[in-house]
């Protein structure tokens, strides 16, 4: 179907303008003034903004964890993020010790293949560097896959030592790939766990004061000093603190190919959620933080520090033993309730997939704090091309996928795990209302979202092929 969007203020990373956009089957073939198209529906977008469909960066659906596994799988999760204006999701591959990189994507393509409600991909975690997983790496470009993900925590189980990480980041220099890396630190970590487990401390709040803010710092530190010696790109994920901040900021100011990225729950959430009654539904890895962070975060937004928002998404229920109703059938997922007794056991993550574009518009955008060109930049423009799917995906130009968000920048929308569309028993914005929300949101031309109502369907969402040699922002 041909669609010819009428009169609304079309948005990318450097302008927003009032235009015509029309859409030929799944690609933006024009944009201007009082464009025609005889067989074309058309759509009035009078006081409404078009946005690129966002480009979500991060996010585990389906994700195990101790003795459950997250509870939006890649359909639930997919809509979710469609509700909220997102069209592309990446997710993660997660390898098991002893195997292969290959038969984790297997696995993890096969499992979203039939169930994708968006287009996806996915970066795939390194946790067991043998000299045959090295030599697969340089095999993955080919296959649309051009990110890998490290860890300097969680000891034992995902980290690798600096020398592994040194080498992955050599290896992905030579071969046009970027690496991830969530940065704590794991030996600091384990001392302070077993510490406050000896003396009888198991509540929530002790997952932030066990992984404190200045281990992201120190480690921070060390892990650009690699990079910078390795000339290789690495993009940190789920930024936390100030300080990891300011170090970022200094080493790209010498040439480090760093970038960053943070996430909802660290522009406004602090340890002291952890101190709430239901403390558990703010765990999360790293942890939440202090005010001031918060604030450092939200100016390296508006000053460019940071280039992307992504939400890590990893919804668990806070009462796993209590089902809900959900597309119309009774749903339990263990969740939260399993560290009731040590905080070492609740399921680290949270729902926010669905409330990234919508909480940057208001608190953001509305607020001042961001130009409608820098939402762009953070929610698809930067993601698109950081990992290699720009310009198909990111932005509103002939050729792109019409992946196209109707904004109404005047709606009122009340946040509430009621209207929500992710799959749990919470919400952590519950009764914050934003002004700004998506009205439709199309992918490649068909149409997911119509308010409140799903049109979309598992199986349609594709798998994208990303390439090598993606910009360094």
């Amino acid at each position: 179907m041909n669609i010819l969007f009428r009169g609304g203020a079309v948005a990318t990373e450097t302008e927003t303008k009032i235009a015509d956009l029309l859409v030929m089957g799944d690609k933006i073939v024009s944009i201007g003034t009082d464009l025609s198209a005889s067989d074309a529906r058309v759509v009035d977008c009078s006081g409404l903004i078009l946005l690129p469909g966002g480009v979500e960066p991060h996010a585990h659906l389906s994700l195990p964890m101790f003795d459950t596994i997250s509870s939006d799988n890649h359909f639930t999760g997919h809509r979710a993020a469609a509700f909220g204006g997102t069209t592309t999701v990446m997710d993660f591959t997660s390898q098991s010790p002893g195997t292969s990189l290959q038969q984790s994507i297997d696995f993890s393509r096969a499992q979203a293949s039939q169930m994708a409600a968006v287009d996806y991909s996915f970066h795939v975690n390194v946790t067991d560097l043998s000299n045959n997983v090295a030599s697969e790496i340089a095999g993955l470009p080919s296959q649309g896959l051009t990110t890998l993900k490290v860890f300097t925590a969680y000891n034992g189980r995902l980290r690798l030592s600096d020398e592994e990480i040194s080498k992955v980041l050599n290896i992905s220099r030579d071969n046009g790939m970027l690496v991830m890396i969530h940065i704590e630190d794991g030996d600091e970590i384990d001392r302070l766990v077993a510490s406050a487990l000896s003396d009888g401390y198991t509540e929530p709040i002790w997952h932030a004061r066990t992984r404190p803010a200045h281990g992201e710092v120190i480690v921070g530190r060390r892990i650009l000093e690699i990079a910078e010696s390795s000339k290789a790109g690495l993009y940190i994920v789920h930024i936390t603190t100030a300080g990891l901040l300011n170090q970022i900021t200094s080493a790209r100011k010498r040439g480090v190919h760093v970038m960053g990225e943070t996430c909802p729950q660290y522009l406004f959430f602090t340890q002291e959620d952890l101190l709430r009654p239901d403390g558990a539904n703010w765990v999360c890895s790293p942890p939440l933080r202090s005010v001031d962070d918060n604030d450092a975060l939200w100016q390296g937004l508006s000053d460019g520090s940071i280039q992307t928002v992504g939400t890590d998404h990893c919804p668990f229920f806070a009462d796993g033993a209590t089902p809900i109703e959900f597309d119309g059938q009774q749903v339990a997922i263990p969740g939260k309730e399993l560290g009731k007794n040590d905080f070492t056991r609740i399921p680290n993550g949270l729902p926010a997939i669905e409330h990234r574009m919508s909480l940057l518009w208001h608190f953001g955008v509305s607020a001042g704090k961001l130009s409608v060109q820098r939402f762009v930049e953070l929610t698809s423009g930067n993601p698109a091309r950081i990992f290699g799917l720009y310009p198909q995906k990111g932005t509103l130009l002939p050729g792109s996928d019409a992946d196209i968000v109707l904004w109404d920048p005047n709606i009122k929308h009340t946040i509430s795990v009621a209207n929500s569309h992710m799959r749990t028993d919470h919400d952590l914005w519950e009764g914050v209302e934003v002004e700004g929300y998506p009205l439709q949101v199309y992918l490649r031309g068909h149409l997911l979202v119509d308010r409140d109502k799903w049109l979309g369907k598992a199986g349609y969402g594709q798998f994208l092929h990303r390439h090598a040699n993606a910009q360094i922002m």
